[in-house]
């Protein structure tokens, strides 16, 4: 068994909104379920149950009722959940109208401060959505973003939805080829957009990009420019001002939409990595159950915390994040470098701001590791560090709870855009242990398969999930008969979702461990190794900041090839490729260790901070990497095209 980071004590427990709902569903059940791993159980073997008590006990706002959860289990994909039931998205997510209460709070990373009640929250989404109506944008229609995370991205993704349009997001560090790659396939007619935003102290001008996004999606009709760190003087065709594009508006005949339950609601886009981004289509009413779900059960978010999480409007996590609203918290917005101008900047917010849940990756929190940082600021308000992004080391785990704070629910999450939500999460109702997500989220039937489709248990295989979830796609863009959709996720195993993660479901704990994507597993020798494996003990080492480990197809078998960057004032000597070797060989085992290992000056990255083995992996096997654009750092993958030649020697 791991080590034991954190445990709930029984009047914690019984304060959570999780033992609330267990109480819930045993009273409505006549049920007597005492614990987590009790209470999943059931949530999986009688969901139609469990996807009901849920809609009830989060007192979802709908004008009418379903027929039934699913019409038909077995479809799958393609299950039509809460057919017959009319809700309207915004309108859950906007409950709550006091003028007293903090909906937003703005940080930027110029200082500045923006505070937005629920009231005020609820009249700029009134306004910009008669703004959009006045205009003609009506149900069906697409609206998009080009935005950094501002409180105006907030409200023109609410607004939209009000009124049935379809949303998606990208933000304004991409460049405008990779826009247009996303946002063209879905034709919007709006683009919201800014004229600057600042990172790492400098001023960007955004209309240059904004400009070309609208030239080539020819479907834009017009550019709704948000004023923040650029000249809002300088325009261009299409462009409109956010001020004078709501400027005269009445919201007294505004209502929200009467919508079916799977009205298509947001388009999330793939990483785009290894070709042209799938574009996922998600439900309304898929989206508001499952992430109230993850915040209030999960994450036990109450109407008097402070959520910000690490994100951009790029990122699911923005608008899983943005749904916190709907439990009457406070959604603390941050834009610009956490880090900038030192590492603390981000924590003093936290202490200003009194954030009860903060939210980040695991390459910041390997970051803030290999700094030796340890936040000297009064923390006393925050009671949940909830992690994503990628897998996290064990010393990662141990950081939190040595560096960061000992008494605090780390809640480690694992889902991704492709249900925009949780596979696995943490719950404030069962101990944290080292290298652990806590388990299954409720509601998702998810298992360890092997290579011939059996479940496995204590050793690592495929992430599936044999059930329907409610956030999964209803449908990807341009994909008429299904055979995207069905290719992505049921290809491997017939009527199964194969989410592409490597994972391990212990027996003791009940726990879950990441080893990474399985479409990054190495398999020197028919054997399969996590990348992460890897990383977790090379880059403890003082010499390394980060590290990139891929199979190259070499004489009949697979090789493995370590690129690793290397910390100001170190070089790749013969003694640290041996030191290298010699922790892998130790700490993991001897199939762990490469074939070769070369210093790289930088690591590929999307803009979600996670490595980019894929495109390393073509260009290492001779295949060609087809979207520079969708990563963080393109010209990273120069130094392995210059490089290729020597490795086939």
């Amino acid at each position: 068994m791991r080590k034991l980071l954190w445990q709930p004590s029984d009047e914690f427990i019984k304060n959570t909104n999780m033992f609330k709902f267990m109480t819930f569903v045993n009273d409505r059940f006549a049920l007597n379920l005492s614990n987590y791993t009790e209470l999943y159980d059931w949530s999986i073997n009688c969901p139609a149950d469990f996807w009901d008590s849920l809609w009830h006990f989060l007192e979802i706002k709908e004008y009418s009722h379903y027929a039934s959860v699913v019409k038909d289990w077995s479809v799958f994909p393609g299950a039509e959940w809460f057919p017959g039931a009319e809700i309207n998205y915004a309108e859950n997510i906007l409950r709550y109208r006091d003028s007293d209460r903090t909906a937003i709070i703005f940080r930027g990373e110029s200082h500045c401060r923006r505070e937005l009640s629920f009231n005020d929250l609820y009249i700029l989404v009134a306004k910009f959505a008669q703004a959009l109506k006045r205009y003609g944008i009506k149900s069906g229609d697409a609206v998009c973003a080009y935005m950094p995370n501002l409180p105006e991205t907030v409200v023109a993704m609410l607004a939209a939805s009000s009124m049935g349009a379809l949303w998606c997001s990208c933000a304004t560090d991409i460049g405008p080829s990779a826009a247009i790659d996303r946002l063209g396939q879905v034709h919007p007619k709006i683009l919201i957009t800014v004229d600057g935003y600042f990172y790492k102290g400098k001023a960007f001008n955004v209309l240059e990009n904004a400009e070309k996004i609208t030239e080539g999606i020819p479907s834009l009709e017009k550019a709704i420019v948000v004023h923040y760190a650029g000249d809002l003087d300088k325009t261009f065709d299409k462009s409109i001002s956010w001020d004078t594009f709501i400027k005269d508006v009445s919201i007294d005949e505004f209502k929200f939409e009467r919508l079916k339950a799977d009205h298509p609601l947001v388009v999330m886009f793939s990483s785009g990595t290894t070709g042209k981004p799938k574009c996922m289509v998600q439900s309304a009413a898929g989206l508001l159950l499952n992430q109230l779900k993850e915040l209030v059960l999960h994450n036990d978010l109450k109407s008097s915390d402070r959520l910000l999480y690490i994100s951009t409007c790029s990122w699911m996590m923005w608008n899983w994040s943005l749904a916190a609203l709907g439990t009457g918290a406070s959604l603390v917005l941050f834009d610009g470098n956490p880090a900038w101008p030192d590492a603390s900047a981000i924590w003093k917010i936290l202490e200003e701001e009194k954030v009860t849940v903060f939210g980040l990756s695991a390459s910041y929190i390997h970051s803030l590791i290999a700094q030796g940082f340890k936040p000297e600021v009064d923390l006393s308000c925050l009671r949940e560090i909830s992690q994503t992004g990628s897998a996290l080391s064990l010393d990662g785990f141990d950081y939190i709870y040595n560096s960061i704070k000992k008494d605090v629910h780390f809640n480690s999450i694992s889902g991704g855009t492709d249900i925009n939500g949780c596979f696995a999460s943490g719950n404030p109702i069962s101990p944290v242990y080292s290298g652990e997500l806590q388990g299954a989220g409720l509601g998702m039937k998810i298992k360890a398969y092997d290579e011939s489709g059996n479940s496995v248990r204590d050793i690592q295989g495929e992430l599936v999930c044999e059930a329907p979830v409610p956030s999964m796609p209803i449908y990807f863009w341009n994909d008429p008969d299904g055979a995207k959709y069905k290719n992505a996720y049921f290809s491997v195993y017939p009527g199964v979702w194969r989410h592409g993660d490597y994972v391990m479901f212990h027996s003791d704990t009940g726990g879950i461990s990441f080893y990474g994507r399985s479409d990054s597993v190495l398999k020197p020798s028919g054997v399969r190794i996590g990348t992460s494996e890897i990383y977790n003990q090379v880059e403890k080492l003082e010499e390394i900041e980060d590290s990139l480990a891929v199979g190259q197809n070499f004489k009949g078998d697979q090789r493995i090839i370590l690129f690793v960057k290397l910390k100001s004032g170190y070089s790749l000597t013969e003694n640290l490729k041996k030191e290298i070797k010699s922790v892998l060989r130790t700490n993991a085992s001897p199939r762990h260790v490469p074939d070769i290992i070369l210093e790289t000056p930088d690591i590929p990255m999307t803009f979600n901070m996670k490595k980019v083995e894929s495109a390393v992996t073509n260009i290492i096997n001779g295949r060609e990497v087809s979207n520079r654009d969708a990563l963080l750092n393109p010209e990273s993958l120069d130094y392995f095209i210059k490089i290729l030649p020597l490795l086939n020697d």
